[in-house]
């Protein structure tokens, strides 16, 4: 099979930089329904450039792509040990390309291994079938929304539902629950899969499986058919909104499937996936393994709707505020939780490592006044070897709430931007020290890459490329202040008001 694994490679760059159709229509009707000129409106139409942008430029969409996954259904007699050389030998050219992030890590000892290769990546499945050709499917699966799977053990209790049974409204709430705990961390408005019973690998298994489903398909069994259009028309009642910022739409597409289990368990299993729903697949010709087809409509059928800009946001007339770095104590504290800001000047990029490194050691910058941007960016070298940005949105912030506090204040920093919002920790060291938190649309790295013009620096590079710590050149980077200086967080508001929500599903729907 001489096109095996150049086929193998143009499904890599089709899934990171091009939503297949059924996605896109999905995003399309979303932002039908979300009022005009409010935040989830106004991150839908970013969203929405991000994905013109991505196609234009085939790079990636999310500068987080995921761990490659791969099924791959072959005739009997196929040399599968071939087939998985050569899908490795792709995964590392089309990281080397920059339409993969460098995401293979250590577990140990933290370190990237640079080309996405290393024991258990790619992930890759082999299954045999009677039919008489190749199947190949991908998906990728950024690292935010895959946190925020979760599986569930019934009988149990549920914040806001009460008791979830081993039954069908058992189920329910389960679902209904992972919509609600999962927020704006997992880039809403997202799609779920949906496992019910296996044991806790088959279940995720299964739950990952339905989302190789097409958006707009139809469940054959009649019972989970009724489930997914209940959570359909009901998970968007808990007004989480685009990127957790509250509105009318939170859930994109719901798949459910089912397998047997053992008597002593009964698992459900839940996998999130982002607004970038990024999955395609290819049929192959068994004996050339060249492509003779598409197996999801390709993107550019459907071109991405452009808004014009709204005027008014939730309350009234939208302020806009252009803030040069390094920025002061009394600039910032003059922002409010809706402002959205425009940054121009120096930015740096720090993430995990980044931020524990710094809880002991001295910057290699000067911080006072600066912003952190929570990215792992993709980045290449242009002809001249020069740095460029290829990829930059946001990463979930979560993860540096035992750090951030403490780091505001020891450095002097001004502005943090990431996604899905920060604890209470450090909230406190934002109204104690004057410093706000700016949410950033997540997955949008076309839209962000372009804001920075040039890269001035690197720092920590043994780190990893999206760990490190980027020191950019920053022009017209615009994300909202959703925790400020003066103990608002529009995150914990909407998290308090879907909760009070998720109380309203308490009570039997199938019984």
């Amino acid at each position: 099979m001489q096109h095996f694994q150049e086929s193998i490679y143009q499904l890599i760059v089709e899934t990171s930089t091009n939503l297949p159709a059924d996605v896109r229509e999905a995003i399309q009707a979303a932002r039908a329904r979300e009022d005009a000129g409010t935040r989830s409106a106004l991150s839908l139409s970013t969203i929405a450039d991000n994905i013109r942008m991505a196609e234009c430029n085939v790079s990636p969409i999310c500068q987080d792509t995921g761990m490659p996954t791969f099924i791959v259904h072959c005739p009997v007699g196929a040399n599968q040990i071939e087939m998985k050389k050569q899908i490795i030998a792709a995964v590392a050219q089309a990281t080397k390309d920059s339409k993969l992030r460098t995401n293979s890590v250590d577990s140990l000892t933290g370190a990237n291994s640079g080309d996405n290769i290393g024991p258990g990546t790619p992930v890759i499945h082999f299954e045999q079938w009677e039919r008489n050709e190749i199947e190949a499917k991908l998906i990728l699966k950024g690292g935010g929304c895959e946190n925020k799977n979760i599986q569930y053990s019934l009988p149990t209790e549920l914040e806001g539902l009460g008791k979830a049974g081993r039954d069908l409204d058992g189920i329910r709430k389960c679902i209904l629950h992972a919509v609600y705990q999962a927020q704006g961390q997992g880039c809403s408005a997202g799609f779920i899969g949906v496992g019910i019973g296996g044991d806790r690998t088959t279940g995720y298994e299964l739950a990952k499986h339905q989302l190789f489903r097409a958006a707009d398909d139809v469940n054959p069994n009649d019972e989970l058919r009724k489930l997914e259009d209940y959570i359909m028309d009901n998970a968007n009642k808990l007004g989480i909104g685009t990127m957790g910022f509250g509105g009318q739409v939170t859930l994109l597409g719901c798949k459910v499937g089912v397998m047997n289990r053992l008597p002593a368990s009964f698992f459900v299993s839940v996998a999130y996936n982002c607004w970038a729903f990024r999955r395609q697949g290819v049929l192959l010709d068994p004996a050339t393994g060249a492509i003779t087809k598409w197996a999801y409509r390709k993107g550019e059928e459907l071109p991405m709707q452009k808004d014009e800009p709204a005027a008014a946001s939730e309350s009234g007339e939208r302020r806009e505020v252009v803030l040069q770095t390094p920025i002061s104590e009394e600039q910032i504290r003059q922002l409010r939780v809706g402002d959205v800001v425009i940054i121009n000047g120096p930015m740096h990029t720090g993430r995990d490592a980044l931020h524990k490194y710094l809880m002991d050691h001295d910057s290699p910058v000067d911080l006072n006044g600066a912003v952190i941007y929570h990215c792992g960016p993709v980045m290449a070298k242009d002809a001249d070897g020069n740095w460029i940005v290829k990829a930059a949105g946001p990463t979930t912030s979560i993860r540096e709430e035992p750090y951030q506090g403490d780091i505001i204040k020891k450095f002097g920093i001004r502005a943090v931007i990431g996604k899905g919002g920060m604890g209470a920790k450090t909230l406190k060291a934002l109204q104690e020290h004057g410093a706000v938190y700016l949410n950033a649309i997540g997955g949008a790295a076309q839209y962000y890459a372009e804001c920075f013009k040039k890269v001035e620096g690197v720092d920590f590079m043994e780190f990893g490329i999206p760990e490190a710590m980027w020191h950019l050149q920053t022009e017209g980077f615009a994300a909202i202040v959703t925790m400020d200086s003066h103990g608002n967080s529009l995150h914990a508001d909407v998290e308090q008001e879907s909760r009070e929500k998720l109380a309203q599903f308490k009570e039997p729907v199938f019984v």
